[in-house]
């Protein structure tokens, strides 16, 4: 096992900082704070709580231009969208502590004998293991919330993000939250998962890919130990026979390359009918060859470099095999000749199941083209998918898309006209092999705690 690790800026390929990562002693230590903080932490009123996720949320906007620059040099995000990024970290801690008060408040229900209650009590320690592609969101995602809710929580964040990981904790305690509240752990993914076993982890919150994500939820399900599991996807956007073209390309492309294409919910598979098919194909690869890479840090920059080389190198496999396996290439699809993990706005079509186009997930600014009869195998073909985290519907008739997207689109997020990442106020999760759990909107305060019941016996 390395005992140190050190992360590399994806536009310039140089390095940035070493860290020393933790041992598996020095991790146990962790925990065993973080359990002892839980046992005054729990205990401190819900109000007080509350105020801290606001101060958080005013720390992170005076933060702002430091975490722009983290984003952009550690992971390639262009740097407009990672003040994006930032708002909705605030918005995030804003909507949680307003939301607290009522999500977890006891709630009185009948009891021939007396009274009852059901209270809403925090569980313990939740360790989080979360990626690098929005690498302050995905961790205040989850651990704002569960802080709180009166648990506390230690993070597992990826290696190449690690000078984020160190922010976020530096925030959580300027912010006046107690030592051991919040911990980022520079630890590997062999030490985070020996802390699943920790006897004072009391649950556990993944976002990844599937592979690593079941065997997460295995490990901890051997435990009986609660998981909640986010973990990518392959979203279809449909093109419906009375879309407006125009909307459904200037959308597609925008939902295809935000975040240079490294997002669990972007869309992927765009499906198309046949009556649209020619136009929309033809627009919609003429504006993804006009996006222009570069610099991440310049202002008229659409797409940056990949975060790493190894991910550049999987997506241009995938693409390979899935043109080697029959499908065509309409644009891109060749690495550049220039420093940086860049990787062209690529389109394929012809794509079929078998390829890794059509079965996987693509992380990276690659579309994918599906042609099909009409409206009606436009959500099968959705739907032919072992994922099942976001989609879209683009149509005329709003009443029609509404009615596909809540009885028969198999995901847990639906755009329709339109291309959205997570909101505050709406819950944000997955069905089928995307995972299961659900944070935002209020229920991810409850996603680790003990809904306990209280029956209050009263005798006459």
């Amino acid at each position: 096992m390395a005992n140190s690790t050190t992360t590399i800026n994806p536009f310039t390929e140089q390095p940035i900082k070493s860290y020393d990562l933790l041992s598996n002693a020095a991790a146990e230590r962790a925990i065993d704070n973080a359990d002892k903080c839980f046992a005054s932490w729990k205990l401190t009123p819900l109000a007080k709580r509350a105020e801290l996720a606001e101060k958080l949320a005013q720390i992170i906007e005076d933060r702002q231009e430091q975490l722009m620059t983290l984003m952009t040099d550690e992971m390639g995000k262009v740097r407009a969208q990672g003040a994006e990024e930032v708002k909705l970290c605030a918005e995030i801690c804003r909507y949680t502590a307003k939301q607290a008060k009522s999500v977890l408040a006891d709630e009185e229900r009948e009891f021939a004998q007396g009274k009852a209650i059901v209270t809403y009590q925090p569980l313990g320690v939740i360790l989080g293991i979360q990626p690098w592609n929005f690498p302050l969101y995905q961790v205040i995602r989850y651990s704002i919330t569960n802080v709180v809710a009166g648990n506390t929580t230690v993070l597992k964040h990826a290696a190449n993000v690690f000078g984020m990981a160190e922010e976020i904790e530096a925030m959580y305690l300027a912010a006046g939250f107690p030592p051991h509240c919040y911990q980022s752990l520079l630890i590997d993914g062999e030490t985070a998962s020996k802390l699943i076993s920790h006897p004072k982890v009391k649950g556990i919150t993944f976002t990844g890919s599937d592979k690593v994500g079941k065997s997460v939820a295995e490990n901890a399900a051997k435990l009986a130990k609660k998981t909640v599991l986010e973990l990518g996807s392959n979203d279809a956007y449909l093109v419906l026979d009375d879309a407006d073209i125009e909307l459904a390309v200037e959308t597609c492309v925008k939902g295809r390359i935000v975040n240079n294409g490294e997002t669990c919910v972007a869309a992927k598979r765009f499906i198309v009918t046949e009556k649209n098919y020619d136009a929309f194909k033809t627009a919609f690869s003429g504006a993804m060859s006009k996006l222009k890479m570069g610099d991440p840090n310049d202002e008229d920059t659409d797409l940056g470099p990949m975060a790493r080389s190894d991910l550049r190198d999987k997506i241009h496999q995938q693409v390979t095999e899935s043109i080697n396996a029959g499908a065509t290439l309409v644009c891109g699809g060749k690495i550049p000749d220039r420093t940086g993990y860049f990787y062209p706005p690529s389109v394929l079509e012809h794509v079929k199941p078998g390829m890794p186009a059509y079965d996987d997930e693509l992380f990276g600014p690659v579309a994918v083209l599906i042609k099909v009869k009409d409206d009606s195998q436009a959500i099968e073909v959705a739907n032919d998918s072992r994922y099942g985290l976001g989609g879209g519907i683009f149509s005329k008739n709003v009443d029609s898309a509404i009615e596909l997207a809540k009885k028969h689109f198999d995901t847990g997020m639906v755009n329709i006209n339109g291309y959205s990442l997570a909101l505050p106020n709406l819950p944000f999760g997955g069905v089928k092999d995307s995972g299961y759990g659900r944070e935002h909107g209020g229920y991810g305060l409850r996603e680790f705690v003990n809904v306990k019941s209280i029956m209050v016996t009263i005798n006459t």
